[in-house]
């Protein structure tokens, strides 16, 4: 009998610990199951975000580049502009430069001179009040004697450098001022800064 009980718990003690092992054995199982499942959704997620965080820097780095394109263009644009105002400075400077009231006395005695003769109304002149001082002086008599014909010096606060000439009394005029000069010497000039720019 004792061996029969002896038998009994020695089969009790093996089943048990066979059922042990076979449950041992289905716990690592089911472990393994598990973590190879979260390894493969860990991967996959990791996946998702090296193919997010690949597209979003690609984004960036398109947006990146359009925004550096606009950039260049705005300060070409800017570089432009500035550079044609210089230019406008520059001319504008020459020209009151090149308009000395030696210059203006030639200019004008050449034009009355050639014009006096077709219209009998007063020549009229508007220029700045420096050069309108000089020019009153003898120079205005001498030029009306030899014209036979009005004229008249009208000082400007507008005007610069240069002069503007009336043969109609002031119904039309002839404006040679530095600021007009100036302007159309910019239409003349503009076209070739713009080539050599863009060239």
């Amino acid at each position: 009998m004792t061996e029969d009980i002896k038998g009994l718990i020695e089969k009790i003690q093996e089943e048990g610990i066979q059922a042990a092992e076979d449950k041992a054995a289905q716990i690592e199982a089911g472990a393994r199951r598990a973590a190879q499942e979260i390894i493969e959704k860990a991967e996959s997620e990791a996946q998702a975000i090296l193919a997010r965080a690949s597209a979003g820097a690609e984004r960036a780095e398109e947006a990146t580049k359009v925004l550096l394109k606009q950039a260049g263009r705005d300060l070409i644009l800017s570089l432009k502009k500035e550079i044609e105002e210089m230019l406008n400075k520059i001319i504008v400077f020459e020209a009151q430069g090149a308009l000395t009231p030696e210059e203006i006395i030639k200019i004008i005695a050449h034009l009355v001179r050639d014009c006096a003769k077709k219209d009998k109304e007063d020549i009229i002149i508007s220029l700045k009040k420096a050069d309108f001082e000089k020019l009153d002086k003898g120079f205005l008599t001498r030029l009306k004697d030899e014209v036979k014909r009005g004229i008249v010096l009208k000082p400007s606060e507008d005007i610069s450098g240069g002069f503007i000439i009336s043969f109609d009394a002031g119904k039309s005029h002839f404006d040679f001022t530095d600021k007009a000069m100036a302007e159309y010497i910019s239409l003349y000039l503009k076209p070739q800064l713009r080539q050599i720019l863009e060239g």
